[in-house]
Order: C-alpha cells, then sequence, then structure tokens
C-alpha cells in the first residue's frame, strides 16, 4: 500500500517551491536523452511544415492569426465578446459597441486574412467604425450632420450586426446551446473516429441556486449522453467534465467541513450516474488554491466502494503547476491502493495570468505556477513520460495542440500503450487529422456545451491563452516563424534561460522593490500556513493581557476595567487602567521629539519593528480576533497594511531632505483598524521626527499595547512615543486643547474631527496640523454591462467584509434597472452564503460588530427600515455577542441617508441607463468623498464617470475596500478628509516643519460684506472641472492599474493681508490650477475685492477650499478659529510660504486590467 499522506506531504512542500528546483527535478527524473530532445524537435519541425501544408486553418486560428493580443482591435473584441450578449438595454448595448469598435483601426486588417468570413467580419467593423466615430476629422458641416444622422438611423442596424458577428463567433467555438444539439453537430467528426468529452459551460457557483442547477445540468447531460454509450469500452463513449465549484457556492478550503459532507455527496451522486452510463466523467481542473480541498473530494468520492470496478473516473491535470508531478504520483497511488484505473487528463493550465496576479497579491512565498513558458513545456513532457509509465493504473489523456509536445508523446510512448490525445472543439484540427492518419492515435474532441451568454468566458479565455504571440496557436499560422523556432525543444529555451525565473514578473515579495519587499501574506487557502496560524495564536486563545499607559515617567497603578470579546461576552480578553488627567499632562511635559536620531537610525528602526510584528503575529492575530472581533482574513490584512506602512515611510525618509520636524504630535486612532491606521499615524509622525502622544479607541487598548511594546523593543524610544488609553472626554480633549501639541493626526467620524479641529483652533499654534481622515457614505454603480458573477462578489465583499466596519465600505449600491431582478436574486442568494460568527472560526465570514451601542443603534435602523417595508434581505445571526446580520435595505438614493450607518448594512438604489449623470451629481452633492466603485465594460464610461466625481479613492470592476500602502494611498476629500492621502508619497512630509511668513505693514482697510464675497466666490466656482496637474502609475501587481493623480485643491481665498501678499499668494495658488479670489486693502484687477475679510464672515462662507494668510497670531488664530466654527469640510489656513505645496489634493483609480476575461499584457510577457 501506498502512503497518501507522504505523497499529500509531498504535493504541499512543492507548491511554492523555487521553479529551477522543481525542474531540475523534473527532468532528472524524466531522463530524456539530447538524442531523443533532437529527434524529438526535428520531427516536430516536420510536423509544423506538414499542417501549414494541409487544409485552410480553423477559424480560431485564423482569427488569431489576424486580431491577436498584439493589436488593439484583438482586445477590443475579446471585450466585446465578453460582454456583449450579457446586455439586455439598447442604450447601453450602442456605448459598448461605439466604445470598442469606433476607437480601433479596422482598416489595417481588412484583406489580409486568408479567411473570406474574417476579412467580411473586418469590413462590417470598419464600416461600423466609421459610423460610430463622430470625430472623422474628414467631416464637417452638413456632412456632419448626415453622419450624425446616419449614426442615429444605424444604432439598431448596427446593434443587430454586432451582436450577429459575436453569435457566428461564439458557433464556432461551442459545439451546441444543448447537449442534444452538441451530440448531433459532432457526429461529423465521431464518424472519422474521433470522440467526445462534453463541457457545460458556466462561471463558478455563487449561490446555492446556482449550484443546483449546474448539478442538474450535468445529470441531465449525462442521461442524455447514456443512449450514445454504445460501446464495451469506455474509452470509445463519450465522456463529461465538471467543475466542483459549479456543484458548490462555497468550495474552499476554509469552508472544508461543509465542501466535504454536501459536495462529496453530489459528486458521488453523477459519478454514479456516470457509471451506470459506462462513461468517462473528469473533475476539471480549476485554481491553484483548490487544490488541496479537490484532492480531499476526490479521494472520497474515489475511494467508495459503489464506484468499485468502473475505469471511468477521470481527473485533470495542470502541467504550468508546480505540483503536477506530485499529484500523478498521488493519483497513482490512490488507484493502487484501491485496485482501479483512473483517466487522467494534462493540460497546460487556464488560470496562468490569475495565479500569478493572486500571488502577488496575497504576497506567498512563490507562485504556485511556472513563471516561464518553457518551463511549464518542459513539465508537460515530462509528466507526459511520468504517466506513460503508469498506465497500469492510469489511462494518459494528452490535451495540447502543440506540435513539438504532440512529437515528444509519440516518440516516448510504447507503439502498445494505451492513452489518447484531446483537443478543443475549433482549435487543432489539421495538425490531430495529420497524426491519427500516420500514427493511428486516439483523438477526443473538448467540447463546450451551453448557451451563448456562458461561453463569453470561455472564448475570452481560449482567446488569451492562444492570442499571445508565443502561443503555438498563434504562431502556426504566421508564416514569417519558420518550423524549426516553433518546434524548439524547451528544454533548450530553458537552459539557455539559465534557469531562472521570468524577469518580467516580480516574486511576489518583490513587487515593490528596491524600495522596500512586500509584507509576508499568509493564504488561507494553503494548509501550511492554516498551520502556522493555529500554532502561533493557540497559545493567546484564553490568554488575559493587562495594559495601561505606557509613559516615558513612571504612573501610577490603579484599577483595571474589563476588555471583553465582542463576539464571546463571557471571555475576557483582559483589563485596561484608563490615562487620567494627571498621566496625560505627565506626558505631555515628557515628550520629546525624534530629530536628533538621523534619518537613517529612524528607518532603521522602522523596518526592525515591522519584523517584529511579522516575528510576533500569533499574539497580534489573536489580540485582533478576540479584541475586535477581527476575522481570520482580516486580521492578515489588518498586520499586512500595517506592517506596510512602516517600511513605506521608513522609505520616505530618504526623501524629506533633510526636512526639521514639527515637534511632538497626538495621534488619535480608530477601534476599527487598531493595529494598521494606529501604526500608520505612528510611523508616519516618527519618521518624519516627531514625539508622538498616541491615543487608541477605548474599545481596542490591547491592540495598541502590543504595537507600542513592539515599537520600544525595536528601539524607539519612550520618551518619543507614549501610549495614552482612555476616554475621549479625558484623553481626547485633553491632547486637543493643549497648546504644547504641535499638530494632530486623526482617523474617525466626521462630528468628532470637527470638534477636534475647534478645539485646536482656541489653543494649537494657527498653523498646527489636524490631519484627519473621517466617514464616508460611498457609492457603486453596476450597470448592464458588468459581469454579474464578479459584481456580486465584490460587492458582498466590500459591504459585509469586517462586519461593514470600514470607512471605505460600500453603502450605497446603484444598480441599473434592466438587470435589477436576476442581478438582486444572485445578490442575495450569495448574502445567504455567509456565515455569521465567531470570528476565530476560519469558516466565519462575518463578525461582531464592535459593541452593544453599535449593534443597538444599527438593530434600531435595520429595524425601522423592515417597518417602512424597505428592507429587502437579512440573514440569520448569533444572538450571543454583538451581531448584526447582513442586511439590505431599498433607499431612493444617497439623498435618503442622513449618515452612514457603519455596519452590515447594504443600501440598494436603481437608475435607468440615461439617469447616469444624475446619479453623479447626487453622489457629488452628498458632501461625502472617500470610495466609489464602478462596475462597467465601457471605457468612455469609466473616464466619464471618474473625470466628474468627487472622491478620493475610485475603484473600477473590483471591490472598494482594502486600499493597499505605495499601491493605492488612501483618503477622502470634502466631509471625508483633509488630506494628504495615506500611504501616499505627499504624506510624511505633512509631518514636518513649514517655512511661515508674516507680513508685518498690514493696512487697515473696510469690511467686505458675505454678499459680495459670497457672490463673487459663486461666480469664480461655476467654471469647469480643473484637469490634473500631474499623475504616476504607482507599483502593484500584475492585472491592476494604480494611478495616482494630484488636483488643484480648489478655490482658495488670498487674504494677504496686503495686496502684494495677496497677489503673490494667488500666483501660487493658480500656478496648481486653484481658482482665486484676493481679499486685501487696495487689492485691484479681476476676482479681488479690496477690504479685509472679518472671521464672522468668514464663518458663514461656503464654496472655497482654503484660505492663505500671512498674519501675526492673533489674527491667524481668530481666522482659524471661524474657519473651525463652520459646517461643512476641514479646510485649511494657510500660514506657510509654500502655497502651492499646500493646494493640491490627491485623487486615486484603480482598476482591475484583467477584468474583462484576462491579463492579456501579462500573457505576452510569458515567453
Amino acid at each position: 500500500m501506498h502512503n497518501l499522506n507522504e505523497l499529500r506531504t509531498s504535493i504541499q512542500q512543492a507548491h511554492r517551491a523555487e521553479e529551477r528546483d522543481i525542474v531540475a527535478g523534473l527532468t532528472a527524473e524524466a531522463a530524456i536523452s539530447e538524442t531523443t530532445r533532437a529527434d524529438i524537435a526535428s520531427d516536430a519541425a516536420k510536423l509544423v511544415s506538414a499542417i501549414r501544408t494541409d487544409e485552410a486553418p480553423g477559424l480560431m486560428e485564423v482569427f488569431l492569426a489576424e486580431y491577436g493580443l498584439s493589436t488593439e482591435e484583438g482586445v477590443a473584441l475579446m471585450c466585446l465578446a465578453e460582454a456583449l450578449l450579457r446586455v439586455p438595454d439598447p442604450e447601453t448595448m450602442d456605448d459598448l459597441i461605439e466604445d470598442k469598435i469606433a476607437p480601433s483601426a479596422w482598416g489595417a486588417h481588412l484583406g489580409h486574412s486568408s479567411s473570406s468570413l474574417v476579412n467580411a467580419s473586418t469590413w462590417a467593423l470598419m464600416l461600423t467604425g466609421k459610423v460610430l466615430d463622430e470625430d472623422d476629422a474628414g467631416t464637417t458641416g452638413i456632412a456632419r450632420t448626415l453622419h450624425g444622422a446616419v449614426k442615429r438611423l444605424g444604432e439598431p442596424v448596427i446593434r443587430r450586426a454586432v451582436t450577429r458577428a459575436m453569435k457566428e463567433m461564439g458557433n464556432q467555438f461551442v459545439l451546441g446551446e444543448t447537449i442534444n444539439e452538441a451530440v448531433r453537430r459532432g457526429q461529423k467528426w465521431e464518424g472519422q473516429g474521433y470522440t467526445y468529452s462534453y463541457d457545460m459551460l458556466g462561471e463558478a457557483a455563487l449561490t446555492a441556486s446556482d449550484a443546483a442547477e449546474y448539478f442538474d445540468a450535468y445529470k441531465d447531460a449525462i442521461e442524455n449522453l447514456s443512449a450514445h454509450c454504445k460501446s464495451s469500452d469506455i474509452r470509445e463513449n463519450p465522456g463529461i467534465s465538471i467543475k466542483l465549484s459549479a456543484l458548490h457556492p462555497r468550495y474552499e478550503l476554509p469552508k472544508e467541513k461543509r465542501v466535504l459532507t454536501e459536495l462529496v455527496d453530489s459528486v458521488k451522486a453523477l459519478a454514479m450516474q456516470a457509471k451506470n452510463a459506462n462513461m468517462g466523467l473528469n473533475i476539471d481542473a480549476e485554481e491553484a488554491d483548490r487544490l488541496d480541498i479537490s484532492l480531499d473530494v476526490i479521494e472520497r468520492v474515489f475511494s467508495d466502494p459503489d464506484l468499485a470496478g468502473w475505469d471511468g473516473f477521470g481527473v485533470v491535470v495542470q502541467a504550468y503547476g508546480k505540483r503536477a508531478a506530485r499529484v500523478l504520483d498521488w493519483l497513482y497511488a490512490l488507484a493502487s491502493n484501491h485496485d482501479r484505473k483512473i483517466m487522467v487528463r494534462l493540460v497546460k493550465g487556464a488560470y496562468w495570468d490569475t495565479e500569478v496576479k493572486r500571488a502577488q497579491i496575497d504576497s506567498v512565498r512563490d507562485f504556485p505556477v511556472f513563471t516561464r513558458k518553457s518551463a511549464t513545456d518542459v513539465s508537460y513532457i515530462c509528466c507526459a513520460k511520468k504517466l506513460l509509465g503508469m498506465t497500469d493504473r492510469i489511462y494518459p489523456q494528452f490535451a495540447t495542440h502543440n506540435a513539438h509536445t504532440v512529437t515528444a508523446i509519440r516518440q516516448l510512448a510504447d507503439n502498445d500503450q494505451p492513452y489518447e490525445f484531446q483537443r478543443l472543439h475549433g482549435m487543432g484540427e489539421a495538425m490531430h487529422k495529420i497524426v491519427m492518419g500516420n500514427a493511428g492515435t486516439r483523438c477526443r474532441i473538448y467540447a463546450p456545451v451551453g448557451a451563448h451568454e456562458d461561453l463569453l468566458a470561455y472564448l475570452v479565455r481560449r482567446l488569451l491563452e492562444n492570442g499571445a504571440n508565443s502561443s503555438f496557436v498563434n504562431q502556426i499560422v504566421d508564416e514569417d516563424v519558420s518550423p524549426e523556432e516553433i518546434a524548439v525543444d524547451p528544454f533548450v529555451t530553458w537552459e539557455a534561460e539559465r534557469g531562472e525565473n521570468n524577469p518580467a514578473i516580480s516574486k511576489p515579495r518583490d513587487i515593490y522593490q528596491p524600495e522596500r519587499p512586500n509584507s509576508k501574506g499568509w493564504d488561507l487557502r494553503d494548509r501550511a500556513d492554516i498551520a502556522d496560524i493555529e500554532t502561533a495564536r493557540a497559545p493567546f486563545q484564553n490568554h488575559q493581557w493587562d495594559v495601561g499607559p505606557l509613559l516615558a515617567i513612571e504612573t501610577k497603578a490603579g484599577d483595571g476595567v474589563q476588555i471583553v470579546n465582542p463576539a464571546k461576552p463571557d471571555d475576557i480578553v483582559g483589563h485596561v487602567q484608563s490615562s487620567t488627567a494627571d498621566d496625560v499632562a505627565a506626558a505631555i511635559a515628557a515628550a520629546t521629539n525624534w530629530a536628533d536620531t538621523p534619518g537613517a537610525e529612524r528607518a532603521r528602526i522602522l523596518n526592525r519593528t515591522a519584523d517584529l510584528y511579522e516575528e510576533n503575529f500569533g499574539e497580534i492575530f489573536a489580540a485582533l480576533t478576540r479584541e475586535a472581533g477581527k476575522s481570520v482574513l482580516d486580521a492578515i490584512a489588518e498586520i499586512r497594511e500595517a506592517v506596510d506602512f512602516l517600511r513605506y515611510y521608513a522609505a520616505e525618509i530618504d526623501r524629506l531632505d533633510d526636512a526639521a520636524p514639527r515637534g511632538v504630535f497626538a495621534c488619535i486612532s480608530p477601534w476599527n483598524f487598531p493595529l494598521a491606521i494606529f501604526t500608520g499615524q505612528i510611523s508616519a509622525v516618527l519618521a518624519a521626527g516627531n514625539g508622538v502622544l498616541a491615543k487608541p479607541a477605548e474599545q481596542t487598548p490591547i491592540m495598541a499595547t502590543i504595537g507600542v511594546r513592539l515599537m520600544h523593543e525595536a528601539g524607539v524610544p519612550r520618551s518619543v512615543l507614549q501610549l495614552l488609553p482612555g476616554d475621549g472626554v479625558t484623553v481626547g480633549a485633553a491632547l486637543s486643547s493643549d497648546p504644547r501639541i504641535d499638530g494632530m493626526c486623526f482617523t474617525g467620524s466626521t462630528a468628532t474631527a470637527q470638534r477636534i479641529n475647534r478645539a485646536m483652533a482656541r489653543s494649537a499654534a494657527p498653523d498646527a496640523p489636524l490631519i484627519a481622515e473621517t466617514g464616508g457614505l460611498n457609492a457603486m454603480i453596476v450597470d448592464s454591462t458588468a459581469l454579474p458573477e464578479q459584481a456580486v462578489r465584490d460587492i458582498v465583499m466590500s459591504s459585509f467584509q469586517s462586519a461593514g466596519q470600514r470607512c471605505s465600505a460600500l453603502r450605497v449600491l446603484y444598480l441599473q434597472e434592466d438587470i435589477a431582478t436576476p442581478f438582486l436574486k444572485m445578490l442575495y442568494g450569495a448574502i445567504d452564503e455567509l456565515a455569521v460568527g465567531d470570528p476565530w472560526d476560519r469558516a466565519t465570514d462575518v463578525g461582531p460588530v464592535i459593541d452593544s451601542l453599535a449593534r443597538d443603534k444599527i438593530a434600531d435602523y435595520v429595524d425601522q427600515a423592515a417597518n417602512e417595508g424597505r428592507l429587502l434581505k437579512r440573514v440569520k445571526a448569533p444572538k450571543t455577542g454583538t451581531f448584526i446580520p447582513p442586511s439590505v435595505v431599498r433607499v431612493n438614493g444617497i439623498g435618503d441617508m442622513a449618515e452612514e450607518i457603519f455596519g452590515p448594512v447594504l443600501h440598494v438604489a436603481t437608475f435607468k441607463a440615461e439617469q447616469l449623470d444624475q446619479v453623479i451629481a447626487d453622489v457629488n452633492a452628498s458632501g461625502y468623498g472617500l470610495t466609489f466603485g464602478l462596475h462597467t465594460r465601457i471605457d468612455d464610461r469609466v473616464e466619464h464617470i471618474t473625470a466628474n466625481l468627487n472622491v478620493g479613492n475610485i475603484y473600477i470592476n473590483r471591490n472598494q475596500i482594502g486600499a493597499v500602502v505605495g499601491s493605492q494611498p488612501f483618503g477622502g476629500e470634502g466631509m471625508s478628509g483633509t488630506g494628504p492621502k495615506a500611504g501616499g508619497p505627499h504624506y510624511v512630509r505633512q509631518f514636518t516643519k513649514r517655512d511661515s511668513v508674516v507680513v508685518d505693514d498690514a493696512q487697515g482697510g473696510d469690511s467686505v460684506s458675505l454678499e459680495v464675497v459670497q457672490a463673487a466666490i459663486d461666480k469664480l466656482t461655476a467654471t469647469s472641472r480643473p484637469l490634473p496637474l500631474a499623475a504616476a502609475e504607482l507599483p502593484g501587481p500584475t492585472g491592476e492599474s494604480n494611478r495616482l493623480s494630484t488636483f488643484g485643491r480648489g478655490l482658495i481665498l488670498c487674504l494677504g493681508p496686503t495686496a502684494d501678499a495677496a497677489a503673490e499668494q494667488a500666483d501660487a495658488a493658480k500656478s496648481v490650477n486653484c481658482p482665486t479670489l484676493e481679499i486685501a486693502p487696495g487689492a485691484t484687477g479681476e476676482n479681488t475685492i479690496d477690504g479685509v475679510l472679518g472671521a464672522d464672515v468668514l464663518k458663514e462662507l461656503s464654496g472655497f477650499e482654503g484660505i492663505v494668510l500671512w498674519s501675526d497670531g492673533d489674527d491667524a488664530r481668530a481666522m482659524r478659529a471661524a474657519l473651525a466654527d463652520r459646517q461643512g469640510p476641514i479646510l485649511p489656513l494657510i500660514s506657510a510660504a509654500d502655497v502651492a505645496g499646500m493646494c493640491i489634493k490627491e485623487r486615486h483609480i484603480c482598476i482591475d486590467t484583467t477584468a474583462a476575461g484576462g491579463n492579456a499584457s501579462l500573457l505576452a510577457e510569458s515567453a
């Protein structure tokens, strides 16, 4: 008997091993001689030549030759195919067609193709593009008018033509919309000796309803195919492929208890049905993170005694995975142990770009797949040889369209060995026809079956895999590439690459190098990482912490207050001794800045703190979960963000140019990110050389204490960093009203930020900064081009992860009404799959809200919505603990919301396609501007919406939470924050000292009236929106665009106090695209007012974004107080000489560039 557990261990060890080590092991084990390899390459080149001289290539090959991923038109067609057939409304369909076709150079492709169908399609697309392109320079006057009329009249015709073209394309690659139609269409090829494996198309199940529908589809397909299983030899009968992800909505390792009962039963039922029909059933390969749990399911089903005597159980193995060879060993051992046979389909792999991106996002040790195409090709051949040595238990099925690979298998196999080739329907026809004719090999056609809407994801996948320039399918029709180049020995290519990873693809930990390493990630879909987490946090599962002030001087001991686990009220997490007024006063008196420590040493200490955080992850995870109610997934994200802040701000020190610190800052942080935001504030202030008095949230002092303890251990002096746990009345109020505080960093509610601002205005220096990140009413628009499954996943994550307790969380979903009914059904089904419970359990998706006050407020709100008939969805939640069930509430729009509901409550509004601009206006009118999400496939719509929104962070075709330090700098505008963005290039500099200007020769003047000034402001703010000053692409994972742009803040009041000073201020502000209004005695010219703006008038003004005043302390303090007394956003008083530097704001746009099906640019680099 083979030891399956040992083999599973070897699989896990190979998961993220070094590429060169895996390939070296494969080549040594396969031991294919250079002579054999040379013969293979020579014969493969002959096969390529034979293919090229055979009958015309298939449509797929011809299409890819003309519209590969190296052309804009190819990418546009891919995006169009991915979206068009699911759009129900004609307005959006027209916009999508225009967006994808009008800008492209179709004429350049006219007549180039060898296929009349492709040429005809090109002609139609070129004409469509000309009709749609209104910017044709040659169209003027009456001609332009007629052109517009033709466009309007032609839209229905164009719509029908392009839709028909997409369906025709689909017909080439889907065998039939039903299994019966597919069988009928496949009879032609069966007559030529081919057999079929049918694949029921569709996305992974998101809901239990989806899974039931897929199960029924598989069941019906097997039943229909059983009539065609007429041979006693199962190899001659048709087969079916099933996806485990289609049969269970939570097919993932954290849900293994559910999966190993519910999913195993479903798969066994289908397997029994296939056994009774004497047909093969293959379990398709999926993403790498599902492999481990897939093997569990496979073992349980395969070993079932009821399936004994059936040789049709099949498994798909992906050769691009580093574990492929070890999986083959395990499958062979499994079959041997049960004295059965198994089918194994060997494929190159279908999710390569996804695996690379996910590994980089998760910052795991290495990729689960090879980064070199040559390594994948070597792996495939080595695995093929291994399979050919296992034919006593395994029936190999080699799925390939590559001439070299086919030739290698033929040479490595004995003549009497049982195996078959497989090809995709619509592809590889010429090659396999030749091989079957010459060698008599078996060939099975893998054929997708399903509706055209379901085909699109499959079609885009094929276009991506085979449209890259390095693809065999792409090269075979490119006469400029010689047969010898196409059939090159991949072992030789790999050796020429010196066994190194692809230099175009950064390893997960290196995506921010050379500046800094990426923070360490833990993968909850990897058993090794799970075991590390459990071992590290177990000692703290019942631990009780005793915490209190950590000051530069001794404090008196006092009684502690209990800290209770919000999920389990009987779990006492620890005790906290709150700071007294005397503690606060003593801490302020003892506080020092960090200016005497060189920047390089400060950077070293911050980096050492980051290391200590990662080393102490077990205690941190436990504290985050037990004190703050964080799930394991959230705890991973939290520590990673904290580490990233430390390393990013340490790297920023070099860019400060020895700027002096301001002095001592107070940092007041929230409970919802008790380590990440707490650390981010402190590390930025320390990086600039300041001292810190840190007040954590009342609910989470334990986490703050652990963080400060590790900072002190790393080398931050106690006088530079002091911790003051306690309430806002005692600690917060004292810090914000003490004149010795040189600035304040705050994250929390808008109302609290305004109270702090007013206190500082009356006590601190007039130029003491308040850097605040506050709340938001965050919206998302989903139009009818969006992929519903993708949008639903992102909505659920954005709304309910962290129990909705993120300032970035989605609060209002605007859903295009044309898709609302089916979309909401899917959304509600996905919400039903959320597990609400104890966050210590890895299977939990939604934990508690922070305390009973939060729970009661949110519960009352949801109950009121229910009483008003507006509650659309609410799931169950535990009665013990401070839980709120995920809920969905109907609203007319964002204007219905008086305040942010800080919990797992999503509001839904619908809109008509023509109401998009009104939705944008309503979002802007809320006054908040933190995050915004958009799901669409229309690029023009992305540009229009992002250009017109007043929002700090915009996310396109992805979720809108989880901003990454240095990649997605985070912070809002308006009522959502003061800027600059945390984790961005302008943040640390705000904590350095700026040279102030005081103009002493101010002249007296008449006071200006509120009406005159407000009228002037209104006139200036009626102008068009400003253009960005600069934009930069920030580093990050592949398949994602992160663009940070700077803009002028908006209208600046330049108050002198002299006319010359006001003019100088205005010139500086205008240099960064800020409109200005000069108000000073003697001011003349455009946009000026002669006189003095009083504090009483300033208090009542609206429509401006800041004031500049170079005046003495009393005058400046009065104006700072007037600004603070206003309602609305917190606005700055600028007294520094660097006016331009203080008059900018930042906006960030993150786009998932793989949303339309894959990462074209990455695939182009896969050679």
